[in-house]
């Protein structure tokens, strides 16, 4: 009777219970999530994976992926730069200048393109400016180049449905040459160049100008260590082409070139570095009867993108 007392007890408090254990168990635990929430998943790793890429490539864009601004010095260079559409913040012109045609046309320029702003300064603060150097009361401020990132010429490729084509340049130091290779890249469909951080010509105002303008729509990254991004697209099934005076394979007998392939420039005098080199999963060699030893890197680049192109087409 007591126990029965106690079943039926109104006292207040816990009791005894499931706790909602059983109600939930028949409720289920809802829709399954996509494979790419799903803790443990290949699809979920390949996604972590692939943000931690791009979170590394911004990164890169915030630190290294810039320049620093140049200035062009001189009436000559400064109306040259206009001409070629080189890009441009500011134009600055001595107080008092002699109005030449030269400083006519560089201020005719620059209205004409708009966006550049018109400064005039004292003497003393252009040779402060300039340290030094004989401005002729022109100085012309080109703004810091956005390098790319390497990943991001495989991307625009995919992007375009196109087999990658890259261009990249081992100790090429002359800006003019790394115009020369974009004008050519863009010229044949390529996809961009890409360009050891150290050791390696930028994109100066002679490189944008020698790039006839193209550099505008032809992509240029910056790689902080070229081996390593040769490797990077090597898993990515690109096939690394080296350019090399004395490589194993002639440019005529590569069927490489129809596929995914990043050709690498070394420069005129040196060639190839032994480790980008040894990268490489061809060296081949451009045949010249005429007997040269070498061509420097603009007209290498121009001939094996045509053949490339002429494969492809």
């Amino acid at each position: 009777m007591a126990a029965n007392n106690r079943r039926m007890s109104g006292k207040k408090g816990a009791q005894v219970g499931s706790g909602g254990k059983r109600r939930r168990s028949l409720e289920g635990k809802g829709p399954t999530p996509p494979a790419e929430m799903r803790k443990g998943h290949a699809k979920q790793r390949a996604a972590a994976a692939k943000a931690r890429r791009a979170q590394g490539r911004s990164q890169q864009r915030r630190g290294a992926g810039r320049s620093t601004s140049e200035l062009v010095v001189g009436r000559n260079p400064v109306v040259e730069a206009l001409r070629e559409g080189v890009p441009a913040s500011t134009l600055y012109v001595q107080q008092f200048i002699d109005n030449d045609e030269r400083v006519r046309e560089a201020l005719q320029l620059a209205a004409e393109r708009g966006g550049i702003n018109l400064m005039e300064a004292p003497r003393p603060e252009l040779d402060r400016m300039t340290n030094g150097l004989n401005h002729q009361g022109l100085v012309l401020q080109v703004p810091p180049y956005e390098y790319a990132h390497p990943e991001d010429l495989l991307d625009a490729a995919v992007e375009e449905g196109e087999d990658p084509l890259v261009v990249a340049l081992d100790g090429v130091t002359d800006p003019r040459n790394l115009g020369a290779v974009v004008r050519s890249v863009s010229a044949f469909g390529g996809h961009g160049v890409v360009v050891p951080e150290r050791r390696s010509a930028g994109m100066t105002a002679g490189a944008w100008k020698t790039s006839a303008g193209t550099a505008a729509r032809t992509p240029v990254a910056r790689a902080t260590n070229l081996t390593r991004t040769l490797e990077a697209y090597k898993k990515a099934g690109l096939t690394v082409v080296g350019l090399a005076a004395d490589g194993e394979v002639e440019l005529g007998d590569l069927e490489a070139l129809e596929g995914p392939v990043a050709i690498v420039v070394g420069s005129e005098g040196k060639g190839l570095s032994r480790l980008v080199g040894e990268t490489c999963d061809f060296r081949v060699r451009i045949p010249m009867p005429g007997g040269a030893e070498s061509l420097n890197a603009g007209v290498a680049a121009g001939i094996v993108l045509y053949e490339t192109a002429r494969r492809r087409g």
